[in-house]
């Protein structure tokens, strides 16, 4: 497997939290701590604009698939959206008063859900944007929200250390995972369903049996917090991305280690903790509290 640096996206004035691919091929978005949602191409590598300015911090960027929005959760609690063919924001999504922390949608329910510092989940219809209803998983913060899938649970991962699956059909709770030590900051299903993958402050990734949901390996996976967790979108593998400025790459398959993206390893990477990371395609598109932007080119086969 070999890795190469295509190119540095620069622009962001703070630390960049959040990313998500467009819809739209070769269109990326970031956020973080400064003015505004960016919007960035990746066929030149090259600024395209500010979406729209934002009152407070974006940590969570979201665009539903085959919906013309995009939704930015704040840490003021708003969730803004922007409507690409009207070209315009329209009325937040005001409920939560604490930091909005992930968002993602149940496509064939047309839900979206919206995770906070609050302990609940807000669930709204993405046709009307009305509230539906809440859903109070924890006394502590949600981290991050993941959907089966076969869209018939969600897991959410929690500021207790604990992960929660519900049924994605009426939001009941199904079972409460326990294993990590701290908080669970990043999680996801692996495209079979037939695993979810967790992250935690402890530096460590599990490995979940998604049927049963026992717990099938533990990886002591980096020095300090595994902040984002990405299934390759066809092929056997996942990368890890932590506070301690490491990329990792992992079989999907075998759980082995396959590479490491690091300044340590010679590589002209982060200088702080890298917070994201997206496919697209074999490319992987990392952001950091470095300010930067980094697209990647993964050789698999190599």
């Amino acid at each position: 497997m070999t890795v190469k640096k295509i190119a540095e996206l620069n622009g962001h004035g703070n630390p960049v939290f959040t990313l998500e691919l467009s819809q739209k091929p070769g269109i990326l978005f970031t956020g973080g701590n400064d003015k505004g949602l960016v919007e960035w191409s990746l066929k030149n590598n090259t600024f395209i604009k500010v979406m729209f300015p934002v009152p407070a911090s974006i940590y969570a960027i979201h665009g539903p698939v085959g919906l013309p929005f995009l939704f930015a959760g704040l840490r003021n609690g708003d969730v803004l959206v922007f409507d690409f063919l009207k070209q315009q924001l329209l009325a937040p999504l005001k409920h939560h008063q604490k930091p909005v922390f992930d968002i993602k949608s149940v496509e064939r329910k047309r839900e979206l859900l919206v995770a906070s510092e609050d302990g609940t989940v807000s669930v709204w219809d993405i046709n009307d944007l009305k509230l539906l209803h809440t859903i109070k998983v924890s006394h502590d913060t949600i981290r991050c929200i993941d959907v089966s899938p076969d869209e018939k649970q969600v897991a959410f991962g929690c500021r207790d250390n604990q992960i929660k699956i519900y049924d994605a059909a009426d939001y009941s709770l199904i079972k409460t995972l326990h294993g990590h030590t701290m908080s669970v900051f990043s999680l996801q299903y692996s495209n079979d369903g037939n695993y979810l993958v967790s992250g935690g402050r402890d530096a460590q990734v599990k490995i979940w049996d998604a049927q049963s949901y026992n717990l099938v390996r533990n990886i002591p996976a980096h020095l300090f917090a595994v902040n984002c967790i990405a299934f390759h979108p066809t092929l056997p593998y996942f990368a890890t991305a932590s506070m301690d400025k490491s990329i990792k790459i992992w079989g999907a398959d075998d759980f082995k280690l396959y590479k490491i993206i690091s300044r340590e390893k010679g590589f002209e990477s982060h200088a702080l903790s890298i917070n994201k990371v997206a496919w697209n395609g074999d490319q992987l598109i990392s952001v950091s509290d470095d300010k930067r932007i980094i697209v990647w080119d993964i050789d698999l086969d190599s």
